[in-house]
């Protein structure tokens, strides 16, 4: 692998279900609301079907994050609910939702010792998506800010987003690799974007995430692990 100088690379490095477990506490807020919606028409997977749809109108209007999550299970009971939504019901839904918050962050397995071999020898951005103020609260209570140079929460992962990381840091994509659990946003717009990426598999990944993992095109590369704790075999 080309590199500078010493050796070293630009690694971005995405947090949510990569760093650290994120989309199994929303997953137990879904099973908690269809349950409490204990629909006698739809089944649970149809009722996870419409969650999804109304989810992906709600990222338009709100992003990604806990306010948008709690607008969508309001608004997916009030598309499948016979009774209306009383203010004591909106409350019980948006629950759900707020539970979230108050987990403790849950660092994936090998993920500190694995960032600290890789800090001493690359230069490592944390790239996140999501409401600023979550996922930089997340970041500060992670305590694994130390491990980045820098700190980037942005509202989308697309192609764009990627070029204007290059741009604003000067990177040579030769050299620079995204890695990330979600090909939707983390492996396939960078991979387009010019960028090399590594892809770590989570057994969770947010449905909304799933997509055909791309064909890098060379001189991109794409490198698959089973794990945070392999990337030590390759850098």
């Amino acid at each position: 692998m080309t590199a500078d100088a010493n050796g070293a690379q630009t690694l971005l490095i995405d947090a949510d279900d990569t760093l650290w477990e994120n989309n199994i506490y929303f997953e137990r807020a879904i099973a908690n609301f269809i349950s409490f919606l204990n629909h006698h028409e739809f089944s649970p997977e149809q009722v996870r079907e419409v969650l999804n749809d109304v989810e992906r109108e709600c990222i338009i209007t709100h992003g990604y994050g806990l306010h948008s999550f709690a607008h969508a299970l309001v608004q997916t009971f009030e598309r499948l609910a016979v009774e209306p939504l009383t203010p004591a019901l909106h409350e019980t839904i948006s629950g759900f939702a707020h539970t979230i918050a108050e987990h403790p962050v849950e660092i994936l397995a090998g993920v500190p010792e694995t960032l600290q071999y890789l800090g001493g020898r690359h230069h490592l951005i944390l790239l996140t998506k999501g409401a600023m103020a979550e996922q930089s609260g997340k970041v500060e209570r992670s305590g694994l800010k130390e491990y980045f140079s820098a700190v980037e929460i942005v509202a989308e992962k697309d192609v764009s987003t990627y070029e204007s990381i290059i741009s604003k840091y000067g990177l040579v994509p030769d050299i620079s690799w995204m890695i990330g659990n979600s090909p939707k946003s983390d492996i396939n717009p960078a991979l387009y974007a010019g960028l090399n990426a590594v892809f770590v598999p989570h057994g969770d990944t947010w449905v909304l995430e799933h997509e055909e993992l791309a064909t890098a095109q060379p001189p991109s590369r794409l490198i698959v692990v089973e794990k945070f704790a392999g990337l030590r075999e390759h850098f």
